[in-house]
Parts: C-alpha cells; structure tokens; sequence
C-alpha cells in the first residue's frame, strides 16, 4: 500500500503526464455522461466504500454472462462470478478517479492493436493487417447500419477501456517496483549461506493433549489477543437424511424379466388375420433395426467395435462369441442388456506408430517444414533405414524426427479402422502384419510406417432397458419422507438423529454453509436449502423437505454463526492445538533447561540427529519439517557453539552449530536484484487488488436478491 500511498502524492503529476487529453477524441460516445454517469437506480447489490452497485445494471450483466455461457454455468456461480467481477472494477475505477487515470482515443486503438480485436476481418486491409481507418470506418458503419452489432460493439468498449485504464494504472505500479543490488545480494546470500547442525528436538507429541487442560476463560484470552486469526462471516450447520430416488431390487429383477421375456418368440392373437402369428424374438429377428427401434432404449449401432470400445464387464467375453450367438442379459452401469454378435472381421483395427517428413507445400504442414519434397524423401529413405535396426527404438525416432503432432507420443497413432487414413496408408497397415515397417507417402508427406498391433473387430446389437424405480418406488420413498419430516418435526429438535437412526437413515452433516453458497456435498446444487437456512424466520431446531436431485432431502438446520469474531466454542478447534503447544513448550523447557544435548536426549528418549547445508531462505530440517526460528537462531550463532532452548513449529530444539559456510563472493548481483524485480512485478495486480479489497469496507447485498 505504501505504493500507491506515493502514487496519490504524485496525483497532479500524474494527471499532467497521463491525463493531458480528459477531453479525448470519443470514438463511439462511450465518455458521454449518459454512458458514465453510471445510472444507478433501485437497489444496490453491493457497497464499496460508501459507492452503491445497482442490482438493475448487476442483472443485466448477469442476463449478458448466461447468454454467454449458457447451461455450463448455474445461476448462482453467474451471480458469485459478476459480483466479484463488479467490485474489482468499483474498486480499481475509484482508484483511476483518485488518481486522474483516463484514456484518449489514441490509447484506445492502440489497445485495440495488440488484442484480440485486431484479427475481427471487418478491421482488417486487403492484406490482412488492422488499419486505424477502416476500424474507425466500421464502427461508423455498425452505428448507422446496424444497431445490434452497434449496442455489442459498445460493451466491447467498455471493457476495452477498463482494460487499458487497468494496464496503465497496473504499469505504474510496477515501474515503482525495484530491488537494488544490496538486496540482490542479500537475497543471495539467504539462498547460499550454508550451516550445519547437531540437534535434539523434543517433540510436542511427547506430551499427551489429555493432560493440558484448557479453560473457556483462556481459550476467549487466546481470542482476544488474535482475533483476526478468528473473524468470521456469517454461516450455518445442517445436517439432513437423504431420500434417494433409486430402483429397488424388485424393480431391477422386473426389467431384468422384462428383457429376458424379448429373447424368445411369442405367439399372439392377431386380428387381422383371425388367427395365432408368431412375433419374433430378439433371438431370432431378421429386422434388428425394427425390432430395437420397438423393444431397446438404445437403437441399432451397425459400426464396428474394438475391443476398447465395449463395456470392460464384457468385452473378453463377446470377443469370445460367434456370429448369431447370444451374451446376457448382463448389468452395465444402469442397464440390462443382452448381445447379439452380427458381424465379425478378424484384424479389422490396426494400431500403427509413424514418422512424418512433410515438405513445403504438403497438406498441413507446419510453417516451420521448408525442405523440398525431394530433401523429404532423401531424410525419409534415410530414417526407414534407421527404424529397421534391431536396436532402435522406433518411438524415440519418431519423437525426434516426426513433423506429425504425434511425435510427443513416439508416433502413436493409436487403432484405427479402414477408412480413416489416407488410401496409401491405410492399404499398408491393413495389407502387411503386425511389426512391419515400411515408407508412403500420401498427401501429407511422407511417412515411416509401423504397424503395431491389429484387432479383431466386431457388429453387435444389444437390447438394453434403462434401471429405473417403478411409481411404486417412487411413491413409497415419498411416504417415506414425509412420515420422518412430520415425526421429526413433532418432536424435540434434539431427537432428529433418534429418530433417524431408530430408522436406520443415515444422517449427513454439512458444516459452516456460506450464505451464497450453492453445492452442498452429497445433494449438489441446492439453492433454496440455502435460502432458507439463511431466512431471518428460519430458527435452529426447525426442519424442513425439500425435492432435491432424484428424490427427496429432510434438512434440520443445527447452527447459526454470525458476522463477527468466533465463541470460545467456535473457535476452540483452531485455540486449542496452539494453547496446548504453547504450554507443552513450557513444560518441555522448564523439564530439560540447563542440559546438553545428550542428557536431553537421553531424559526424552530421543537421538541427536545432524542436518547439514540449511539456508535461510528453505528453513526445512529433514524429519521436522519447516523450522524458520530453529534454523534462524543457528545462523546467530558462531560455529561450536549452542543455543538456548528454542521453542519451533513441531517440538523445542536445542541446536549445535558445526559448520557455517558462507556463499562465495560474485562480481555483481545485478542478477540477483532483476530477478527480486522480476518476481515481485508479476505479483502486482493480485497483490494490489487483494490490499485494496481488504482495506475497503464492502457491503454485500447479494443474498437479498438471489
């Protein structure tokens, strides 16, 4: 923050050096005051630091967002997602107002230059380069011609000039950001200053949690003097007994029957002919097609599969079949089904490797290929011969060589069927076996060709009808629900889990539900528990159905957290294991202050152990992980000499010094300082906008609207 502090003590000047032109050219009326006044009416969805965001220009980005994004994104990620969009860019504006940020036409194209938009073909000249005028000219044309793309092309702007008031500002804070060459150096020498130590550490564990009692008196003290490590927003705990809606084992064994009954012929009545006839059965059908199309969820599939392509419950054993013979009925996933081999073509998949040699001018060939076709058959011949010797790896070629976009892969081209390759190569894998290698070329260049494996292939028709629970299911889960949502809800709060276990429900509990949270675990999305968990009305101990994905969920909401600094009860999870460490290093301390580290060691029923070449800068002793204090106190010291005891991360340590090894002098730590530079100027933009929203007071209204 001291940064920007400095860059509101330069505001004037900054408005001389970047805001000479607040008058600028207005490209397309954007600057207006009808356009930037803001228009803030109704309601505010939010306030930052005191300024109101709309909730009627808030809805309209959202409406904007879905059509965007459609159905890959729910409502309320939409809302979550433009809301922390929206109090950036409040944030940052009021920043570019304090500071006089602003934008001139010239700024504007060239952003539009160096983005994406420079490659839209109405800005483009007849040799394919953006050109200022005919950007100009379109957004003209679009104004006059067409005011759809127009009202589009405005929002474009927009966020054109956000994105550039957000570069200059962003730059400017990274031109304040530098490290000299002493704090190169220091860097440096954090990173290459070496000790060595002997230690003991007598770890916390040593000492059972059981025997520290801790009281609620001294868990709010350890509050009080941390209570930012224990501010909270607001919350809720539920817990809930799921009623899912699936099949029974009646309604598994009913579709299963139902599918076994389509296997055999059945004689029927048929009126029109006044006389028995006799209905084909899956079994012995001549028109699959007809028949699947009437009986299957799943219609006819003619193509031909590998064996990778089938169900891993059965793809051996169909592979074991003959054509006309029958597997099944047999459970995948949530089918029944039953297969009929149709069609079988031994080695109809082949899987090959190649290496690719294009030349300049072949069918998708990369830029980068300049080499004449025939200076790509001469390397061609040569890397054939190369891939037939015994001792090479055919896949380590291909990886150096190949111009194909299989070439990460060694060449692997994975299993194909006729058809899919170019003829040459397609002919080649399909007419030789399995380990040939050999050269065509198609349009794509030339290719060294190894087959790798082939595959019998096979037709098959599969009846399949979906698992699903009957009405009758359905119905009694229903019942179900209800009848525990009405007992749970004449009883006492506190007998929820009684009566659910009495039951045999399983109760699921989901702790600290964030007020505009949307997933739930084990229910998924489920915005209207959380609305109502959150409603003023709604009090601990009531309980509530709600209809949840594929059945039914009796929610109980078990506890309220409000904004503010955590209970003593809240917030013991997080004091106690400290408390205790605290009191365990004293105790630890007192018990062994004044002795060597072999009386330590010897007393606790530990080892002095060594660790060599620590650096300040990964403060890590093997076998106790980071122990920034343990590790800075050895560097205090002088070599041979001992500390006091130290109370680190994971135990109390008393450390030796046996070596210190100072990192060698180099000529200039330029390097050093520029790198410094470099790391802290790529953290700039997270790293203002995250002080700048922690500093801000921000009201969110969110949940009133959604």
């Amino acid at each position: 923050m001291a940064i920007l502090e400095n860059i509101r003590k330069r505001t004037t000047v900054l408005i001389l050096i970047i805001g000479l032109a607040l008058f600028a050219f207005v490209i397309s009326g954007v600057f207006s005051s009808s356009n930037f006044s803001g228009g803030k009416v109704g309601s505010s969805v939010a306030e930052v630091n005191g300024e109101d965001i709309s909730i009627d220009e808030f809805r309209a980005e959202v409406e904007t967002a879905s059509r965007r994004y459609g159905p890959t994104v729910t409502s309320t990620q939409l809302v979550n997602m433009i809301y922390d969009q929206e109090i950036r860019k409040t944030l940052l504006n009021q920043q570019f107002e304090d500071l006089g940020i602003d934008v001139e036409s010239d700024q504007i194209i060239e952003f539009v230059k160096t983005s994406g938009y420079a490659q839209i073909p109405d800005f483009l000249d007849e040799n394919g380069f953006f050109n200022e005028t005919i950007f100009r000219s379109a957004i003209a044309d679009w104004k006059a011609n067409d005011p759809l793309r127009y009202d589009a092309w405005l929002q474009d702007e927009k966020a054109i000039i956000q994105a550039a008031k957000e570069s200059i500002y962003f730059n400017l804070i990274r031109g304040g950001v530098g490290a000299t060459l002493t704090e190169g150096k220091l860097d440096y020498k954090l990173a290459n200053d070496k000790v060595g130590i002997e230690y003991v550490r007598v770890p916390y564990t040593s000492i059972p949690d059981s025997t520290i009692e801790v009281s609620k008196s001294e868990i709010q003290a350890y509050i009080d003097e941390h209570k930012k490590l224990f501010e909270q927003g607001k919350a809720r705990d539920i817990r809930f007994v799921y009623f899912e809606e699936k099949p029974s084992a009646e309604d598994e064994n009913a579709v299963k029957e139902a599918i076994t009954a389509l296997m055999e012929d059945v004689v029927e009545y048929s009126e029109a002919k006044d006389a028995n006839d006799t209905i084909k059965g899956f079994k012995n059908t001549t028109d699959m097609v007809a028949f699947l199309d009437r009986n299957s969820d799943t219609k006819y599939d003619t193509i031909y599969k590998a064996k990778k392509d089938l169900p891993s419950v059965v793809a051996d054993t169909l592979f074991t079949l003959e054509i006309g013979d029958i597997y099944g009925p047999y459970k995948d996933g949530d089918f029944y089904k039953v297969s009929k081999i149709m069609g079988k073509k031994a080695n109809g998949s082949v899987k090959a490797s190649h290496i690719l040699i294009g030349w300049a001018g072949a069918e998708r060939v990369s830029p980068t290929v300049t080499r004449t076709k025939e200076e790509a058959e001469v390397k061609a011949k040569e890397l054939l011969a190369e891939a037939k010797k015994a001792d090479v790896q055919f896949t380590t070629l291909a990886r150096d060589n190949s111009d194909g976009p299989s070439a990460p892969r060694g060449g692997d081209l994975g299993y194909f069927q006729e058809g899919v390759m170019a003829d040459a190569f397609n002919d080649f894998s399909f007419g030789n076996p399995v380990g040939t290698i050999g050269l065509v070329e198609t349009q794509f260049g030339y290719h060294i060709v190894k087959v790798d494996d082939k595959q019998d292939i096979l037709q098959i028709a599969t009846l399949a009808r979906a698992i699903e629970p009957s009405e009758e299911t359905i119905n009694t889960l229903f019942t179900d629900a209800t009848k525990f949502e009405m007992a749970t809800t004449d009883a006492a709060a506190e007998n929820f889990g009684d009566i659910a276990r009495e039951s045999n429900y399983t109760i699921r509990p989901v702790n600290k539900i964030k007020e505009m949270e949307e997933n739930l675990p084990g229910l998924g999305a489920q915005r209207s528990i959380v609305q109502w968990v959150f409603n003023d009305e709604t009090s601990v101990g009531d309980i509530q159905r709600f209809n949840v994905n594929n059945g039914y969920a009796v929610v109980q909401l078990t506890k309220k957290y409000q904004k503010g600094v955590m209970s003593p009860e809240d917030a013991s999870f997080i004091a106690l294991p400290e408390i205790r460490k605290e009191r365990k290093a004293a105790q630890i301390i007192a018990a062994n202050q004044g002795k060597a580290l072999d009386a330590i060691a010897s007393d606790n029923n530990v080892t002095v152990s060594t660790a060599s070449a620590l650096t300040i800068k990964s403060p890590t002793i093997p076998g106790s992980g980071r122990e920034p204090l343990v590790v800075g106190t050895a560097f205090a010291l002088e070599q041979g000499q001992t500390s006091s005891l130290i109370k680190g991360n994971t135990g109390v340590f008393l450390v030796k010094v046996t070596n210190k090894t100072a990192a060698p002098e180099v000529d200039n730590y330029s390097t050093y300082a520029q790198s410094l530079q470099t790391s802290a100027a790529a953290t700039v933009n997270g790293a203002v906008y995250n002080a700048l929203r922690d500093k801000a007071e921000i009201e969110d209204n969110r949940a009133t609207f959604y």
